[in-house]
């Protein structure tokens, strides 16, 4: 449990409550966040933070951001949840924008970013019985060691994460790993019952791992060659993050099943997709996948309005552009209590030099002078601000990171950077 001695009365107040009360699946930073707006979050106590996290992508253009809250705010004055019992005014429109922002025939609409790669899992097995030929029962699909897809049981069933998969066993057959960014490796995991692979663009759980450039090119070529399916989980490197709608872009591939989710939602509803063509999204037929909120009129009205923010390129040009003065600022600090830095746009894996302590506690640090970031994996600290952060706020972030690198620096007798 996290050390609240330094909270005040109003924050250590409703820690409590949520320790004694809910479940201790997370390892929360030590503040309790009431509103936000744009890159800022504001805590009870009316301090505010730089936040260099948008839940994990989630949040991409801004908190509250006002054309999107103004979009949710109509629609719930309207409908929010139908069903997919019914036709929806808001389905149609959305999934269409959707399916041409993304260059393919069929959008497939879920909740959660797992419930998008779980649907993945089940499309690419039926797609293998019931157009490759596989036997039945006999599919198998590629998977990468370092992967992070969420954590049901059957996506945990190729987790590399001791954390995310003890004491949940039996785990689900038909995966096969190989190491990510190994080309070889997986061109001979292939066999004639493999019906996928499946990849993240750049691997941000694992720390914002970036692949070989001929990386991607080689998955779809593999795919290619073995008639097996390429499916790109997009879910935080899409929709901007990276300077691109999709990373993939970006290496000239197009995956045959894109999976969104995150960014989709606008940070105000859960929204996720699996997105592809009609010869693998076409073989559902009713009353063989669903789900009761997915594709809901709020969610639908929501993930419109994204799309109709990312076809005008704005929020993929701010993540190109800054994310270079993101990556310049932050390339300094190499030698100088940092000794790595990943990532592309505006989001960074940035590993801490273990001799000056965890990321965890740069984290707490940078939590002090007003800048909310995350950890993982122990050293490596992940930065990913709202895309509609200004040069100036980014600025404010990296100081932030300077001064407590200094800060701990200080006392071991080395030098940071200023």
């Amino acid at each position: 449990m996290t050390d609240h001695r330094a909270l005040s009365p109003a924050q250590l107040q409703a820690v409590e409550q949520i320790e004694a009360y809910g479940s201790h699946n997370y390892h929360p930073l030590p503040v309790v966040i009431e509103s936000g707006s744009g890159a800022w979050l504001t805590d009870v106590d009316g301090n505010t933070y730089l936040d260099f996290l948008s839940a994990y992508s989630a949040v991409n253009f801004g908190h509250s951001n006002p054309e999107l809250v103004k979009v949710a705010v109509e629609q719930l004055g309207k409908v929010s949840i139908t069903s997919r019992a019914v036709y929806s005014a808001t389905y149609g429109p959305f999934i269409e924008a959707l399916a041409r922002l993304c260059g393919k025939d069929m959008v497939l609409p879920m909740n959660t970013g797992v419930e998008a790669v779980e649907s993945s899992l089940k499309l690419a097995r039926k797609w293998g019985y019931e157009v490759k030929g596989v036997p039945e029962d006999m599919a198998n699909i590629i998977v990468m060691e370092g992967n992070f897809h969420g954590r049901t049981i059957s996506v945990i069933s190729f987790s590399d994460d001791d954390d995310a998969t003890g004491s949940y066993g039996p785990f689900t057959p038909g995966f096969v790993k190989v190491p990510y960014g190994d080309l070889a490796a997986m061109e001979a995991a292939m066999d004639e019952h493999t019906v996928a692979i499946l990849v993240e663009p750049i691997q941000g759980e694992a720390g914002v791992i970036t692949p070989p450039p001929d990386y991607l090119p080689g998955v779809r070529a593999i795919a290619d060659r073995h008639n097996v399916l390429m499916i790109a989980d997009e879910i935080q490197s899409g929709l901007g993050r990276t300077g691109s709608t999709f990373y993939c872009e970006q290496v000239g591939v197009v995956p045959d099943l894109y999976l969104l989710g995150k960014a989709l939602g606008g940070g105000v509803v859960p929204v996720s997709a699996v997105v592809g063509n009609a010869d693998i999204l076409g073989l559902l037929r009713p009353g063989q996948h669903g789900s009761t909120f997915g594709g809901n009129p709020l969610a639908a009205a929501v993930g419109l309005a994204v799309v109709k923010l990312l076809e005008t390129g704005e929020m993929q040009r701010r993540s190109r552009e800054l994310g270079a003065h993101l990556h310049d600022r932050l390339t300094a600090f190499l030698g100088h209590g940092v000794t790595q830095v990943r990532g592309i746009g505006l989001w960074a894996g940035v590993d801490i030099d273990p001799s000056l302590g965890s990321a965890r506690s740069i984290c707490e640090l940078l939590l002090e002078r007003g800048v909310i970031a995350k950890d993982t994996h122990g050293q490596t600290i992940r930065l990913a601000p709202p895309l509609v952060i200004t040069r100036e706020e980014l600025d404010m972030a990296i100081d932030a990171f300077a001064d407590v690198l200094a800060s701990v620096m200080a006392p071991a007798g080395l030098v940071g950077v200023s």
